[in-house]
């Protein structure tokens, strides 16, 4: 980024530097030092007002062009773990006072600024473009922009609430804060969050000029008859900010504060002017800074940055992947293929025993990034070039070369021990093996391997391209070097993954089918369906248990069991209800006969009413929301303590990444271990012991976490 018209340099203390052009427009560089992204940090605000100073006092400048300093991103946010030394909503509030005064100064400069966006300008990177006179960004698939921080129980705190909506208007901000999704260049456009996009070879130039043409004209946002009405007339607004409420309060069921905080934020600023949406807006940041929602979230998104730094053993350096092979065209197999070409960039080989699965999983990539072209986020020759490092065989001609081979067939031991056998007859010597079972013990699958320390489990969850997790399980002779390659293959798929031990079950489905198992109990001892699912979504998980079940397909949700009853015994025992539903047919929503209905007016939204006649039951709703929930879940926090004290998982923080992104366990819980930590684990082995009592010894609590009642430890220091 320099220019042969630059004449001068000052350098701003570490993170900043100003280089002023002959024609008196003024580089602005961030480049905070050690870091990969630039982030906000409070200490920066000195160094922020001493070069806002300079500028003010410099009448050369003409205009002001701010920048990055580093390769393919903005500004990535503001530095979040700032915000544990808050001690109180007040100190937060300051926080959010200090960067929104910062801003404003940027905003009443007399020089134009003008941002250049390349890469991600997301939550504070955003607010600082926003206080920007002009933005124009580099049209690279990196750059994206948005105010994420609802995410983390958040909401923009630095000017974002009043900024956008009058910037783009209020239902498109509103949907950008309340979702904390980002937008690619194109969109960013087209709603008008920039004035301008072009090649990042020409960025700084187009940048430069707008800067020397003045402060560009803010453009009126378009808006149809409708939009005009909703937000251009008192009563239209009042409709659009009761409706977002009712969205927002169906969506959160009360679990999550921010969305409601960051409507009465932009409501504020649009009918009372930007000063007070500001001061409610500061007021409103400090007050979720503290709530446990806020604490939790916050402590998730540290957990996954720091495992994207780990690799899958400490000290050994994975093996550098090219192509990988994918055993299987079904859904899963179409899925895999899709996240490692796409996501990952490798060529991809796949076979299956029929011409038509080598074709459905081709169209499975195609159909999803055909989409993407339609919408214009993704040029046509990208999709082509994407979609050429799928091929595909009915026999395993082109695997010779392969990497790692993933497994993606039904579940049958013989069957893929024979695929064990075929890698290692077909492939290299180094070729790892690697089976998505979502039940068999890979030890098993292994047994006759002849290389079995290439052989490891990589469990996706469905659908593959959107779920985030992925197990990589080892078994006893599983290598090192297999293991951190595996891992590293999750990484670049997009994947967050967690090294478990194998087992039945692994850990995600081991924790899930008792808490599965005694929603089924509830159902058979006569609570209807529907409100044991409202009770447990009303809880925070994504949907109930019984749809859930509908969603993964009766059949494969229940063929761990087996497997679970033989390691573990009768804790494990479901009841006869499974195999009832099965013998009629019912698979879920795969065959359109589950529990639920799949024709209709209202396709899976309404019971199966048949289902109770079934399994001879008279639905009579007995039991409260809150005891189903808790019946359930205490039966799943129990497995997971159990998962913990025996090795299953490496650490409390992979269990709780290992639920909320396998099963949905609730993120503002923090996961299963951080809420056992919450509620205490004197409080838990009690509730354990009150339906021991009442329900039987499935209740019975882990060893380990009366041993940690009667010590008052927690799984968290």
């Amino acid at each position: 980024m320099t220019n042969s018209k630059k004449a001068t340099t000052e350098t701003i203390k570490s993170a900043f530097s100003l280089d002023i052009r002959d024609d008196g427009i003024a580089i602005l560089t961030m480049d905070v030092p050690g870091e990969s992204m630039n982030t906000l940090k409070l200490e920066f605000a000195d160094q922020i007002s001493e070069m806002l100073d300079q500028i003010e006092s410099n009448n050369q400048i003409k205009g002001v062009v701010i920048v990055s300093g580093k390769d393919g991103s903005f500004v990535a946010g503001a530095d979040i773990s700032m915000l544990a030394a808050c001690k109180s909503a007040e100190d937060a509030e300051t926080v959010a006072k200090g960067g929104q005064a910062i801003f404003q100064r940027i905003e009443d400069m007399k020089v134009p600024f003008i941002a250049a966006i390349h890469g991600p300008a997301l939550g504070g990177g955003l607010e600082l473009a926003l206080a920007c006179h002009g933005r124009v960004c580099s049209d690279d698939k990196k750059t994206q922009v948005g105010l994420p921080e609802v995410q983390l129980g958040l909401l923009p705190g630095s000017g974002g609430t009043q900024r956008l909506p009058r910037l783009i208007g209020i239902q498109q901000a509103m949907k950008m804060m309340m979702t904390g999704s980002s937008v690619r260049a194109k969109q960013a456009l087209k709603y008008g969050i920039v004035d301008d996009m072009v090649p990042n070879t020409i960025l700084l130039d187009v940048a430069i000029d707008m800067a020397l043409a003045g402060k560009p004209r803010r453009k009126a946002v378009k808006l149809n008859l409708m939009g005009k009405f909703l937000e251009k007339t008192p009563f239209g607004r009042n409709t659009l900010f009761s409706q977002a409420r009712k969205q927002a309060a169906a969506k959160t069921k009360g679990n999550y504060p921010s969305p409601e905080l960051i409507i009465e934020c932009i409501e504020t600023g649009i009918n009372s002017g930007i000063e007070q949406g500001m001061a409610i807006e500061a007021r409103n940041f400090g007050k979720l800074v503290m709530t446990p929602e806020s604490e939790q979230l916050r402590n998730l998104f540290f957990a996954t940055t720091e495992m994207k730094k780990e690799t899958g053993v400490s000290g050994v350096k994975p093996t550098t992947l090219n192509k990988i092979g994918v055993l299987g065209g079904g859904l899963m197999g179409g899925g895999i293929a899709f996240v490692t070409s796409t996501k990952a960039g490798l060529a991809v080989r796949i076979k299956d025993i029929r011409p038509e699965g080598i074709a459905n999983a081709m169209k499975y990539s195609f159909d999803l990034l055909n989409k993407k072209v339609k919408r214009r986020f993704m040029r046509k020759s990208e999709m082509q070039k994407q979609m050429s490092l799928l091929t595909g065989s009915v026999d395993y001609s082109g695997f010779k070369d392969t990497d790692l081979v993933i497994e993606a067939v039904f579940e049958d031991l013989d069957l893929k021990q024979a695929m064990v056998s075929d890698v290692e007859k077909h492939c290299g010597k180094k070729t790892i093996f690697a089976s998505n079972t979502s039940s068999i013990p890979i030890g098993q699958i292994a047994a006759k391997a002849k290389r079995p320390e290439q052989v490891i489990g990589l469990h996706y969850f469905s659908p593959v391209d959107k779920m985030p997790l992925a197990e990589v399980i080892a078994h006893e002779k599983t290598s090192d070097l297999t293991i951190s390659t595996t891992v590293e293959l999750a990484k670049k798929q997009g994947k967050t993954p967690i090294v478990v031990k194998d087992g039945a079950g692994f850990y995600v489905n081991r924790i899930l089918a008792p808490y599965m198992n005694e929603a089924a109990n509830i159902l058979l001892s006569g609570e209807p369906i529907d409100h044991i699912d409202k009770s447990l979504v009303k809880f925070g998980f994504p949907v109930g248990p019984v749809k859930l079940l509908d969603e993964v397909g009766i059949d494969v949700g229940t063929k761990i069991i087996p497997f679970l009853v033989e390691q573990f015994g009768s804790r494990f025992q479901s009841e006869d209800a499974f195999d009832k539903i099965l013998a009629d047919g019912r698979k879920g929503k795969k065959n359109g006969r589950g529990m639920y209905l799949y024709t209709g007016k209202k396709p899976g939204k309404e019971v199966d009413e048949s289902v109770y006649e079934l399994l001879n039951i008279v639905p009579t709703q007995n039991k409260s929301a809150s005891e189903i929930a808790e019946r359930c879940v205490l039966m799943m926090l129990n497995e997971a303590a159990m998962c913990l004290d025996e090795g299953v998982i490496r650490s409390a923080r992979d269990g709780d990444i290992g639920a909320i992104f396998g099963i949905g366990f609730p993120p503002f819980l923090g996961g299963p271990f951080r809420y056992m930590d919450k509620l205490g684990a004197d409080h838990v082995v009690s509730r354990l012991k009150h339906f021991q009592a009442q329900v039987g010894d499935k209740f019975t609590p882990a060893n380990c976490l009366v041993e940690m009642a009667e010590n008052q430890t927690c799984f968290y220091s």
